[in-house]
């Protein structure tokens, strides 16, 4: 056995492939580091405030998943993987992968679809598919909500596309709808009174369009009352809290009562 022959040939093929997996090593180190910073720059830069935050939350997104998948291949040709190979192997492999995950391919449709029209955007109140919260982020397949509690919840971008969204803060104002019931007793003018006042008195209350308060139904037990008021989209819990509470207190003073469900039986004593 020549072990010369053998020492030069594990020689030679440490040497070759040593180096191109140390390279191949530093290119990948170095690339992922690039990746991140470019992605955080994306999210954050100041130089791209004119962007829509959408807009910029999706492409950082888009471009990590974009960048990742140019790097591996980078990383195989510093390899010595030959290109047209590759990328022959990568796209059948990608057919295979995309009926694997139809799902995927149809959250990122969605992604797509929200981007371009613009059903709501990021730090917008919705509420879709049964969950409601302030957009916190649009990526390529998700969307994140964060709930009034602090929870974050993760709808797929091909739900919310094919349901129906109500988007609380596309406007700048809200009408916010009162009913309040009184007995059968109590003056219907006076009733309409107190609660306009407290409604008109409201700091957060819009005078245009003026407040609306009317005797609505005739319930079984009850009048009831409608009240509208027209307010800034986000004064609206505040002002709806604020006015439930006062005209219960303005009730109690005015002696209108509120009457709760009863039952009157009658016996028949023969």
């Amino acid at each position: 056995m020549n072990w010369d022959k053998i020492s030069a040939f594990i020689f030679d093929f440490a040497t070759s492939w040593g180096l191109k997996l140390l390279a191949a090593i530093i290119v990948l180190i170095v690339g992922m580091k690039c990746i991140k910073a470019l992605c955080k720059w994306l999210k954050k830069s100041p130089k791209l405030d004119k962007l829509d935050n959408s807009l910029r939350s999706f492409l950082a997104s888009f471009s990590n998943i974009v960048l990742y998948i140019v790097l591996v291949i980078t990383v195989a040709m510093v390899l010595g993987v030959p290109a047209t190979s590759f990328i022959t192997i990568l796209a059948s492999c990608g057919v295979a992968v995309g009926l694997a995950l139809q799902g995927s391919l149809s959250n990122f449709a969605g992604g797509l679809m929200i981007l371009f029209f613009k059903p709501f955007k990021v730090g917008d109140y919705i509420e879709a598919s049964g969950e409601s919260g302030t957009v916190k982020e649009i990526s390529v397949v998700y969307t994140v909500l964060l709930t009034p509690d602090n929870k974050c919840i993760t709808i797929p971008n091909g739900s919310l596309t094919n349901s129906v969204i109500e988007n609380y803060s596309s406007e700048k104002t809200r009408r916010v709808d009162f009913t309040f019931t009184a007995d059968y007793s109590c003056d219907i003018e006076k009733v309409k009174k107190v609660i306009s006042d407290i409604i008109e008195n409201h700091p957060l209350a819009l005078k245009d369009p003026a407040p609306f308060v009317r005797l609505s139904a005739h319930s079984d037990n009850a009048l009831t009352y409608t009240a509208r008021v027209w307010v800034k989209s986000a004064d609206y819990w505040d002002i709806y809290f604020d006015v439930t509470e006062s005209v219960k207190v303005a009730f109690d003073k005015n002696d209108i009562k509120i009457p709760y469900n009863q039952l009157d039986v009658h016996i028949d004593n023969k």
